[in-house]
């Protein structure tokens, strides 16, 4: 029996049904709120807001610790929703990290910054924060919202995916038990209550993790409220795989940085630019592993991947692996629906022999497909990585850390790793650059933008 799970979830006549993503059977319903539901909330977490901020970041603090061990605590049962609605492996590993994060942002230290003799600069709540959240990470990113927003005094109202509603609810329902009424509402509802959220007048700042799109959208509803914005949009992550490379090394970490989630993360390894020396080598490795992953539902802990989510971005993923197909690019491997997995299943795909130019390249899949482009020159690979409008993430691989330091710089992205891809950390600030977004999160950069700057001067 799943207690969070009942907890939120609503009776049939009263909710909109909600599909396993691996099953595509109802396993919950989800409540349709309106508006004016909306518009509740949001006054609701006005109210709140000043006495929230009065407790000091001391006690609020305290309190955002007292969560984390709570969602811990209950990390089995927030994983099974998160697995029955998004489909990943092991969603309990979602749940601790949130927890991971959420003491993050409690343990960060900002302190006023001295100016100079006669001025301090100060960090302010700035009211109401609305969030607006994906559907690959539902509680991760909900809480990268949440917790800094929290921590610096500001009450938060969040509207979830429509296709992850429960996992938020239910992480919101932890929340609540800790904390006073309205500092933290999720509202479960269709895009018209999103639109209201990102214009309102009561909302100080958004907070928005998707697609690039919708970021748009969000900035042109902002103006009417002049609302501060964080925005992690897309992202067509470059790697780029220097001369020299050990593919004994690095072939696990390439494909994992690829296809954590079933590729189903922005700042996933989106295209990868091989040097010729290592190219068919490193295509090979990249295969057999590919062919080897353990493919099923979320639900069995053996599995490695899952489903594709829904099927919008199943018909995106074979869109692009036909494309490619159609132009002349090689399937290693995969390139084909796995339907006696069930409806949204797409096995793991490495594509070879492709350019820039083809779609699979040039458009983020975000899904479970890799496209592999050879190249010779290394100046070359850098402009190709940079020819994008996207700029989320990027690797360099090879074996001399400090040349690939020298690249890493030249490229056009928020974070660029080396030797390794994807990996965030509560301390480390995240961002994009280009139509990737703007703003940052995590650390004390992220604690500064869910702030308003005040300077006292004597």
């Amino acid at each position: 029996m799943n207690a969070l799970l009942e907890a939120v979830s609503v009776d049939a006549e009263h909710g909109r049904p909600l599909l396993d993503a691996a099953t595509r059977e109802v396993f919950g319903h989800a409540p349709e709120q309106t508006v004016d539901d909306l518009n509740a909330a949001i006054a609701a977490a006005a109210a709140a807001q000043p006495a929230w901020a009065a407790l000091g970041h001391e006690e609020r603090s305290r309190l955002m610790r007292a969560i984390a061990d709570d969602i811990d605590e209950h990390a089995e049962e927030l994983g099974e929703i998160i697995t029955h609605e998004q489909g990943k492996v092991a969603g309990a590993g979602e749940a601790h990290g949130a927890a991971h994060f959420l003491r993050g942002a409690a343990d960060t230290v900002l302190e006023p910054q001295r100016l100079d003799d006669r001025s301090e600069l100060h960090y302010m709540p700035l009211g109401v924060v609305a969030s607006i959240g994906p559907w690959n990470f539902p509680v991760m990113i909900g809480v990268w919202h949440i917790a800094p927003a929290l921590r610096m005094g500001n009450t938060v109202v969040i509207k979830p995916s429509e296709y992850t509603p429960l996992s938020v609810l239910a992480l919101v329902e932890i929340f609540r038990r800790h904390l006073p009424e309205g500092v933290v509402t999720a509202v479960s509802g269709g895009r018209e209550v999103g639109a209201a959220l990102a214009s309102h007048p009561d909302v100080a700042k958004i907070v928005f993790t998707g697609s690039t799109p919708t970021g748009r959208r969000i900035v042109e509803s902002s103006s009417n409220n002049l609302a501060r914005l964080t925005l992690e949009l897309g992202g067509n992550d470059a790697g780029i795989v220097l001369p020299g490379t050990d593919v004994s090394q690095v072939a696990e970490k390439l494909f994992w940085g690829a296809f954590m989630n079933t590729g189903q993360v922005c700042a996933a390894l989106k295209r990868l630019y091989v040097h010729d020396s290592v190219y068919d080598e490193l295509v090979e490795a990249l295969a057999g592993i590919a062919e080897t992953a353990p493919i099923g539902s979320g639900h069995v802990k053996t599995n490695r991947l899952g489903p594709v989510q829904n099927p919008s971005q199943f018909d995106i993923v074979s869109r692009l692996v036909d494309d490619a197909r159609a132009r002349g690019a090689r399937i290693v491997t995969g390139g084909e629906p796995a339907t006696e997995l069930g409806p949204l299943f797409y096995r793991p795909t490495i594509i070879a022999d492709v350019e820039d130019g083809a779609a699979i390249v040039d458009e983020e899949q975000f899904g479970p497909v890799l496209p592999v482009v050879r190249y010779s020159d290394v100046e070359d690979a850098v402009r190709r990585a940079n020819g994008t409008d996207q700029g989320l993430g990027a690797s360099v691989w090879g074996p001399d850390e400090e040349a690939a330091k020298e690249i890493a710089l030249r490229l056009e992205a928020g974070t660029v790793w080396i030797n390794q891809h994807g990996g965030v950390d509560p301390s480390t600030p995240f961002g994009g650059v280009k139509a990737s977004g703007y703003g940052l999160e995590f650390g004390v950069e992220g604690l500064k933008a869910m702030a308003a700057t005040k300077v006292i001067r004597r």
